[in-house]
Order: structure tokens, then sequence, then C-alpha cells
């Protein structure tokens, strides 16, 4: 690897940053935010940054992007400030975000006229590992792509798979990831909630369940932050709870399409949907719970 290939970052919010941070370890790294407090953050940690999302993507070799949805994939590849235009030919677009396998084959379509390819390569793992290049990296990409794309995946995954050649092969496994995962959050929430209502110490009890065969990923993390779901200020937010709602609708319109019945996952989602009406939305996803019982037994 080499300080001389170049990674731009769109987009240096909870995973963007630590992202950044990690790529610019030994790469050379470009950022840019719309939030302001965001690009002092990223300045601060040696990442240079612009005031365009074009600006700084000039002349990069890999442009990495954290977006919502296809739209907003679209609008930033190909909007009225879009960055493809400014791309050389043989550079990559790495996008890391969930976004379905709908948007995919138009938006490879596209960026193919400015000589760009796409590498569908979404991660899981939260900010932390992000910042210690310990993600899971799911990929879909033409061996060609993948090479160009590697000094970048390389430094941010412990995990990488590669799933097929080509795009949409890994928002396929990722949507199949977060079917587990959100059903898992769910379930970790609805456990906690029934010891409490038993009387039990919620803590204690995350501990057994840890140590035994109900033990999880997903429990372990997202257990201590559960219980920290009624304090006043609720849980410090690692994973917002509406993007457990567009990742089970994404999920849903995936089975649909399959002609699968999933009603673990169905449930799950409503439960993401219930907490978004109910304001939760930019809670943490831990805050489900609060949907289960909205409020904390009292003993």
């Amino acid at each position: 690897m080499t300080s001389n290939y170049t990674v731009t970052v769109l987009g240096l919010g909870a995973m963007g940053l630590p992202m950044a941070t990690r790529l610019a370890s030994q790469l050379t790294v470009h950022g840019f935010d719309i939030a302001e407090p965001r690009l002092e953050l990223a300045r601060e940690a040696g990442i240079a940054t612009f005031s365009t999302a074009r600006e700084a993507a000039k002349g990069a070799d890999a442009v990495l992007l954290a977006v919502r949805n296809g739209e907003q994939l679209n609008d930033v590849l190909f909007g009225e400030n879009g960055v493809a235009s400014v791309l050389e030919p043989g550079a990559v677009v790495i996008l890391g975000s969930t976004v379905g396998t709908d948007a995919i084959t138009a938006t490879v379509a596209k960026l193919a006229e400015y000589g760009v390819d796409l590498v569908d390569a979404p991660l899981s793992g939260g900010p932390k590992r992000a910042g210690e290049g310990d993600l899971l990296i799911v990929v879909g990409a033409s061996p060609e792509a993948r090479e160009k794309a590697a000094p970048a995946l390389d430094l941010l995954a412990s995990t990488l798979t590669v799933v097929g050649d080509n795009p949409g092969d890994g928002q396929a496994l990722k949507t199949v990831n977060q079917l587990l995962c959100g059903v898992h959050i769910a379930a970790a929430a609805e456990a906690l909630a029934l010891a409490d209502a038993l009387g039990l110490d919620q803590a204690k009890t995350l501990a057994a369940l840890e140590a035994g065969a109900a033990g999880s990923f997903m429990l372990s993390n997202r257990g201590p932050r559960i219980l920290e779901a009624y304090n006043e200020e609720g849980a410090e937010v690692l994973s917002r709870l509406d993007i457990f709602v567009k990742d089970m609708g994404i999920v849903g319109k995936a089975t649909r399409a399959a002609g699968l019945a999933a009603p673990v996952a169905a449930a799950a989602e409503q439960l993401y949907l219930l907490g978004q009406a109910q304001g939760l939305a930019a809670a943490d996803d831990s805050a489900v719970i609060k949907v289960v019982a909205p409020a904390k037994r009292t003993k």
C-alpha cells in the first residue's frame, strides 16, 4: 500500500469518519461532509477536507460512499453536484452502504459511461471496529475492480468475503445479514424486557445469557446499550433506529420478490416502525426495548 493512492470519503458521520481516519494511516484521504463540525473533526485527524464533494473527488483513485439509500446514491454520483463526472477513467466507486439490489444495475451502467467501476461492498461492524480496520465487508465486483479497491478495502476489513463478480451480489448478502441483525436486536430487547418484568436484574441476566447458548454478537454489542435506553439521554447513538426501518424494509422487499415467507423478519420490522412512529427514529437502535416495554419496571 502506498500514500500515492488517494481515497475520497464522502460522508464523515459515525462510520465515515473512523473509516477515513483508518485509511489515512497509510493512504492519502480526502473528505467531505455537509456538516462543518464533522469536517473540523476530520481535519484534526489529519484528513484533507474540501468545500464540495466534487472538489474532494477530483483525482481520487477510489471514492468511498456512505449513503442512506438508492436515491442518495444517485444524487451523490449523478445529481446536480454529482461526483461521477469529475472522476478519472479507471477510478472505482466503493459503495459501503446497504441500499438493496434495485439501484445497482442503473448505477453500474451510468458509471461505465465515465470509465468508472462500482465495487459493491456493504460493510458492518460499527464505528469502533471501523476505526480499527475490523469490519466485515462483503464484495460484489469484477476482479479488476476489486484489485483497484484493494488498498482501501484491505485496510478496513478484518473479514472480506468476495460474494461474486457482479455488483449487487454484495447487496444481496448484506440483505441476508441485516435480516439476522434486525431480528437479533429485537429479540435481545424482548429478552431483557422479560427479565425486567420477571423481577430479574437485567445486567446480571445479560452476563448470564452471554456466557451460554443464547449468546450472540448482537446480544453482547447491543445488550449494554439496551440497558441504558431508559436513562435520561438514552444510549449513545452508534446506530440509529431508523436505519433498521430502512434495512428491514429492504429485507421485506427482497423476501416478497423471492416469494419467501419471512414472518420473524416482518415482526421485527414492525417494532422498528413503531419506534420511529413514537419519536425514536434518531435514537440508538437499542431503544427498540421501549417499544416492547415503554417504561422500566419499578421494584
